[in-house]
């Protein structure tokens, strides 16, 4: 009878149920409950402890969570995955040989020791990829590589994102967001993702490069394209896919550099035209690097602040005191931003390669050892971060790993945080009460955590 009712409990709790009694920490598969021999520990104790029995569950989670075979439920909600990962095997090997890590500790470490965890991708996307345009492009862009080259684009980059120059953008910033806004207060609905955060990084960057307006319209079909080969496993399809938009983005790139060459711009404003000045000591790019660094800035710049602004407006619907505390004191736009951030990381994973023989979490990690970052989870440590699972708009400190840390911390973690802050701001002052107006759907991915479609009545 015991067992029966302990069986009977399991197969009917639901995520919900389990998030509310357990604060997410509890694994949320429910096909993991039906995995009969688990519960054997359990149903041999003279009393079942239904606490007992979440704790193998999320035990059985860690210890089957392969990074090659996501479970089905891990894109709509990845954290009691990750809960199970931090408590039970925070350094976890998987199938492939490679390393997932998940405690913040950990991946503080990995990011500042750069000598010894190499962000260089080339031995890991050959395999992957191929000799394809998709590997070239990942392979010369800044973001998947060392110094000298790593060193030499950040720093070319770096001064044309300068606080100075980022405050300068935020009046057309504004201007910008408050059109969005004017058409949906008119229409009295938007899709948050198609007509308002995906709009707003895609002008940004396209003036950071000075692209005419008419030729915007396929950076984000390009973007997603390109950054959907990031994902751990991917099909024929979408590396076909990633090639031919890294061809056509190429091939535009080539035109408006021949253009831009015989019309440079004010570098401090102009990125292309600071790429093709170079450096003051005559350091200058090649012509494949000069092109795939453009790229790397649509696409750094692009999905990320697009998921921010996204994530951050649905989860103040999921918590409507935060979001009534921020129209009460709007000045908490700012750490709301970073919160949004630590909450739900717009960018989950991240990868290294270790140089060395070396250690993580005392494990010994070998040398050319791939790694994953799982930021997502370090942004939930509850090592790091008290209540890791409540939005807290207020939360201070909050040093989370949203951006990176280290050498390769984010180059434009400024301008992210004011188009975040504007957008977000900004829309909920003229919205206030705006709410859920149709089904939302994820977007599918588990390294770039946002929505596809996210609709909302805004009257």
């Amino acid at each position: 009878m015991r067992i029966a009712l302990a069986l009977l409990l399991i197969s009917n709790l639901r995520p919900t149920n389990l998030s509310k009694y357990w604060g997410g920490l509890c694994c949320q598969n429910t096909t993991l409950f039906g995995r009969w021999p688990c519960l054997s520990t359990v149903v041999d104790e003279p009393v079942i402890c239904l606490e007992d029995i979440f704790l193998i569950h999320r035990g059985v989670a860690a210890r089957d969570f392969d990074i090659t075979r996501f479970p089905a439920d891990f894109i709509d909600n990845p954290y009691p995955y990750y809960h199970a990962l931090l408590q039970y095997e925070p350094v976890k090997w998987q199938s492939n040989d490679t390393v997932l890590i998940t405690r913040y500790e950990d991946l503080e470490t990995v990011y500042k020791r750069a000598k010894i965890f190499s962000s260089d991708k080339k031995a890991e996307f050959r395999p992957k990829f191929g000799n394809t345009l998709t590997y070239e492009h990942h392979t010369t862009s800044m973001v998947f590589n060392d110094p000298p080259l790593h060193t030499q684009v950040r720093r070319t980059i770096q001064g044309a994102l300068t606080p100075r120059a980022i405050a300068l953008m935020e009046p057309n910033l504004i201007r910008l967001v408050d059109d969005l806004l004017d058409k949906a207060e008119e229409a009295g609905n938007l899709d948050i993702v198609a007509d308002f955060a995906s709009a707003i990084p895609v002008e940004v960057i396209g003036n950071l490069l000075r692209m005419p307006h008419e030729d915007r319209g396929s950076l984000r079909d390009w973007s997603l394209a390109i950054l959907g080969a990031l994902e751990p496993v991917i099909s024929n399809e979408q590396l076909e896919a990633s090639n031919q938009a890294v061809k056509d983005f190429l091939d535009y790139l080539e035109k408006l550099i021949i253009h831009r060459r015989a019309n440079l711009g004010d570098p401090d404003v102009d990125v292309l035209s600071r790429l093709i000045v170079g450096e003051a000591n005559g350091e200058k790019l090649g012509a494949l690097e000069l092109m795939h660094n453009c790229i790397f800035l649509l696409n750094a710049g692009h999905e990320t602040t697009t998921n921010l602004i996204g994530n951050g407006l649905m989860a103040l619907l999921e918590w409507p005191d935060e979001r009534a505390r921020l129209l009460e004191q709007p000045e908490l736009i700012h750490s709301a931003v970073d919160e949004f951030l630590r909450f739900e990381s717009s960018n989950q994973l991240g990868n290294r390669r270790a140089a060395q023989d070396t250690e993580i979490g005392g494990v010994l990690i070998p040398s050319d050892t791939l790694i994953t970052l799982a930021i997502g989870a370090a942004n939930r440590d509850p090592r790091k971060f008290e209540e890791p699972d409540r939005l807290d708009i207020r939360r201070s400190p909050n040093r989370h790993l949203g951006f990176a840390s280290g050498p390769h911390l984010c180059l434009g973690h400024g301008l992210a945080r004011l188009e975040g802050s504007i957008a977000i701001g900004r829309f909920v002052t003229r919205f206030p009460n705006y709410e859920v107006g149709g089904e939302v759907i994820r977007g599918g991915r588990v390294r770039f955590r946002g929505y596809s479609r996210a609709p909302v009545i805004t009257n």
